[in-house]
């Protein structure tokens, strides 16, 4: 886990971020906050969590994201009183007994705490194993660009806010979410065998999605959902939805 910590301050940060993000920043008073920023055709550029911090706002964001992320913030800010800058932060992580000043992970109970500050590092959780089981995206693998966060769960992982009005993207994520059903997504599945993340799935000798992330007898697959019928293949795995 390589995270980049951001620290986005001014006058305006909080009603900047309000405009831009998936996620209702009025929520940072009840702790960390799960939120994406999307393009202006509602799709996946980058996930991140926030926090308030003192007099500013402090975002996690995957370290390979965070250059294209500030270039990305930049452009938005405008004549707003909003500065962006990187931190020298870190993240720890674990499950059990949180440590003084630590924040639940809000996609999930299972995920733990977040704790802030010098040190790096985690508690040995097999981390993979919990986001599989729970469905739980991973930014660069399940999430990558193109990707519609409705597809990817962010309603169940509270990372996405449908009454606290508009941002980029805010009307397709609407619509999706009001006016169609969802054809594809992110699901659990029983798996035997292996694969490569990335695999294609079949169904009937039909493209039916992609594999992704594995953990034992299960992984994290997106499937069309009118083609993932009973047992399907990748590679020389086979696989069937969890039940």
């Amino acid at each position: 886990m390589t995270r980049s910590i951001l620290k986005i301050a001014g006058s305006d940060a909080e009603s900047f971020l309000q405009g831009l993000v998936t996620n209702d920043m009025a929520k940072l008073d009840q702790g960390l906050v799960y939120a994406a920023l999307l393009t202006p055709q509602g799709k996946y550029l980058a996930d991140f969590l926030l926090l308030r911090a003192d007099d500013a706002i402090l975002l996690d964001v995957d370290a390979t994201l965070a250059p294209s992320l500030i270039q990305r913030l930049n452009m938005y800010k405008l004549r707003a009183d909003v500065s962006i800058t990187e931190t020298g932060h870190q993240v720890r992580r674990g499950v059990g007994d949180a440590p003084k000043g630590a924040l639940n992970d809000p996609r999930h109970p299972a995920l733990g705490w977040r704790l802030y500050g010098d040190d790096s590092g985690d508690d040995g959780t097999d981390w993979d194993a919990i986001r599989v089981v729970h469905c739980i995206p991973e930014t660069g693998i399940e999430l990558t660009p193109g990707t519609f966060i409705l597809e990817a769960g962010f309603e169940r992982l509270n990372g996405v806010d449908f009454r606290k009005g508009c941002y980029v993207g805010q009307e397709i994520a609407a619509r999706m979410k009001h006016k169609t059903e969802l054809r594809k997504g992110l699901v659990s599945v029983q798996i035997d065998g292996a694969a490569p993340i990335g695999t294609e799935i079949t169904a009937d000798g039909k493209a039916a999605g992609t594999l992704y992330t594995q953990a034992g007898d299960r992984a994290i697959a997106y499937l069309r959902f009118d083609r993932a019928k009973g047992v399907m293949q990748a590679g020389d795995a086979t696989l069937q939805r969890a039940l």
